[in-house]
Parts: C-alpha cells; structure tokens; sequence
C-alpha cells in the first residue's frame, strides 16, 4: 500500500474544499452585510497537541511510539469552519430605510416563515401594507418582540420624515408638521455565542432558541442612511485562490509520481531479479 498517494489525494481533497469557500467569498464580494468564511487545515503539529495529553500509552513505551507514528501519517483535512464577523465598510445611500451597525457582533432580527433569524443586512423596504421589510419580505422585528412575540415596524402614508438615532428609535413625522413622534424601536440582537450561528441564504443566521439572543438596549452602532459592504478582502482572498491552486498542482504531481514513477521503477527492478 502507498500511503503517499492516499495522503497526496486526501490533501487535494482539502484544497478543493478550500476552493469551493474561497470562490463563495469572491461571489459575495459586494454582498451587503457578508461575512467572510475560513477553513483550518489540520496538520501533524495541531493534531499532536490536541491529543498528546490523552495517549492511549505512555509515552515511553514502543506502543506510545508507535501510536505516535501512525498519528504523523495523518492525511490532511479541514479540522475546523468559522466565520469572520468583523465589521465591514460603510456605504452611504441617503436612503432613511437603509440601516448599518457600525460594531461586530450584533445584529438585525426579522421574522422569516422558519422563524426568527438575524442579519447585517439592512436595506430595508416598506411593502404594501406600510411595515418595514427586507428585501425577501421578511419583517423587521422591533425590540418589544422578545417580550411579547410581536413586534413588527410598521409606518403610515403620511410620514414623509422617518429618522432613527443610535440605538435604533425610529421617530416619524407628525402629519402637516415638522415635530416628530416616537415609533417602534429596532431589535438589536447579541448572541450568546457567535460561534453557534449558522448561515442561511439571503444573508440570514440561525441561532437556535430565541433565548440564546439578548436585546442590546443601547448599542449606540445603528447608522441610518447607511449600509455594511462585505467584509471580504478581494486581493487577500484572490492570493488564497492562487496558493490554493498551485497545492492542487503539487498534490497532483505527488500522486503521479507514487502510481507512475514509482510503481514503474518497482517493476523494473522486480523484472531484473526475475
């Protein structure tokens, strides 16, 4: 058995996956509110001291060595996915129903028909009906859902004016006049633990039980009049794909060389004996 060629095609493997993520975020380049997705590859050194502590043998012994062995023959593979949730750029539109939130972490919640799911993108719309949505029609969710299961942002013909300050307290116009009055107030979602959330299309995230959000009363981050641009770095990512590449070529050469050139070689030395 040449476990070369086994460890030569797992590690292809890995880059096409390394592949497939890197082209995901170069397709999302100008997704509002993306957040850019990384791989970690798994290799001898990551392995070994995740398990050092946990031999099944002491290290002192042929059994402990030999174990050790076998773990260094490892084929590569991706050990680990996350996302990268820092803070993308900030475009200015002009438009009152667009909305950004200048810190990482948090996020928008709307009402999707699989539940409540949470975003960074905020170019918000009105439907028909007067009620804040996003673009896919799911409704914005104001801060008094967690309380009540209700909670949806919803405006009247005539408020020309809609502002909202810091912390997402939206106010609208009083009809035939300047002054302004108070509306409903966006939810701004904190999971407990941006690690367990899970993407969906549309630039939507799951997050399991509605308790493992809290309501960030103050976030002092919602911009009006503003959108998050992707976070994805395109000459950083358009780098990876390159190196990415150029490993498939590397492991390709190394499996040639374990099922051509080697077999070739083993059999005609084995012809010669013969």
């Amino acid at each position: 058995m040449q476990s070369g060629y086994y460890a030569a095609a797992a590690g292809m493997v890995t880059q096409f996956n390394r592949l497939d993520t890197i082209a995901n975020n170069l397709a999302n380049v100008n997704t509002v509110g993306f957040k850019e997705d990384n791989l970690v590859v798994g290799d001898f050194m990551r392995i070994y001291q995740n398990k050092r502590d946990d031999l099944p043998n002491a290290n002192q012994t042929k059994e402990g060595a030999a174990f050790i062995n076998r773990t260094m023959t490892r084929a590569p593979k991706i050990v680990d996915a996350y996302t990268n949730h820092t803070v993308g750029t900030m475009a200015q539109t002009a438009n009152p129903l667009d909305f950004a939130l200048s810190n990482e972490g948090i996020f928008f919640a709307v009402k999707t028909p699989q539940g409540v799911r949470l975003t960074r993108d905020g170019s918000f719309t009105k439907n028909d009906e007067g009620v804040l949505v996003t673009k896919q029609g799911y409704e914005v969710l104001a801060d008094e859902y967690l309380k009540t299961g209700k909670g949806k942002i919803s405006f009247a013909n005539q408020d020309s004016v809609i502002v909202s300050d810091k912390n997402g307290q939206i106010a609208t116009n009083i009809p035939n006049s300047a002054k302004l009055t108070p509306n409903k107030k966006l939810l701004i979602a904190q999971p407990k633990d941006l690690s367990l959330l899970k993407k969906e299309d549309n630039g939507l995230y799951a997050f399991g039980d509605i308790k493992n959000i809290t309501n960030v009363k103050e976030s002092g981050s919602v911009q009006q009049g503003f959108v998050e641009k992707s976070n994805v770095n395109a000459v950083k990512m358009m780098t990876q794909l390159i190196e990415t590449n150029r490993l498939v070529g590397m492991y390709q050469k190394a499996m040639s060389t374990q099922m051509d050139d080697m077999n070739r070689d083993a059999i005609e030395k084995l012809s010669k004996k013969a």
